[in-house]
């Protein structure tokens, strides 16, 4: 089974890709190699905002994270001329989690992309990663993901 129809099994439609909100690119392939600028949170209605240890709890803040997954999905399925199943390997993801500084969950925040990635891609979607901690993050968004994928 391709993985679009993976995503259409679990109920989930690519977005197109998100447009940068700065002065960047969305994406850079260099060889075989995607590197995916940071997804903020967000869904089909708008922008997922808050702060984890505060106003969001760590399951809200997990499901951010799969909206995150999601977008980066997006992206490298545009850097593969709308071709997802030209995805090899999900490599590395960056997490940032707007959390407080008493915070310390943020491993069980990016599990939400994590385990999203795993479910739908299945060994392909296995990767190393890091999950940090951020006072605050661009637009008061709760996490934000950056992402490196293998592509034929």
């Amino acid at each position: 089974m391709g993985f679009e129809a993976k995503l259409k099994e679990l109920g989930v439609t690519l977005p197109d890709a998100p447009a940068p909100a700065a002065n960047y690119v969305p994406w850079v392939k260099v060889g075989d190699t995607v590197y995916v600028s940071g997804q903020i949170s967000a869904d089909e209605n708008g922008l997922i905002t808050g702060t984890l240890g505060a106003d969001m709890d760590v399951q809200t803040g997990a499901a951010a994270a799969k909206r995150c997954a999601i977008a980066l999905l997006a992206q490298v399925k545009a850097a593969c001329d709308g071709d997802l199943d030209r995805l090899v390997k999900v490599v590395k993801l960056g997490g940032f989690v707007n959390s407080t500084a008493d915070f310390t969950q943020q491993p069980m925040v990016i599990n939400g992309a994590s385990d999203f990635l795993v479910e739908a891609l299945g060994d392909a979607g296995r990767h190393a990663r890091s999950a940090v901690s951020s006072p605050s993050l661009p637009l008061g968004v709760a996490v934000e993901i950056d992402g490196v994928f293998q592509v034929k």
